[in-house]
């Protein structure tokens, strides 16, 4: 067996990363969970094994879904979108309050141009000097 430089790149080179060729962790969904422990407390007892098995669940995931569930934590059964969707909003917020700011100066600068510009018209006409011809 010949080796080639694709196989090259593959050999271990012995330097160990944190994490090298691990999953990712999965994230699931408040409805999911939701429609999980419906589902898995609707069975009958033969067919838990079947759905956990389809889903590639642990009856871990239950137990832990299900306390939360029961703790009253609606919350707990999702990602903390509503922290993220706070942070969020407080982001578009300053970013709209920027924005506002920069149009008021730009539009301070744009009347004080514009007065500058009538000004130096007034004293070109009161000085009897002819307007140079627009091209």
């Amino acid at each position: 067996m010949t080796m080639t430089l694709a196989d090259a790149a593959q050999i271990d080179d012995g330097v160990v990363t944190p994490r090298a060729d691990r999953p990712k962790r999965r994230t699931f969904t408040a409805e999911y969970k939701a429609a999980i422990l419906a589902e898995y407390d609707a069975a009958d007892r033969g067919e838990r094994g079947s759905i956990l098995r389809r889903e590639g669940l642990y009856s871990s995931h239950i137990v832990e879904w299900r306390k939360a569930a029961e703790a009253g934590a609606a919350s707990a059964l999702g990602p903390k979108a509503r922290e993220r969707r706070d942070r969020e909003v407080e982001q578009l917020r300053i970013r709209a309050e920027r924005a506002e700011a920069e149009l008021a100066r730009t539009r301070a600068a744009l009347d004080i141009v514009g007065k500058a510009h009538a000004l130096l018209e007034t004293l070109s006409e009161s000085t009897g000097t002819a307007k140079p011809p627009k091209r």
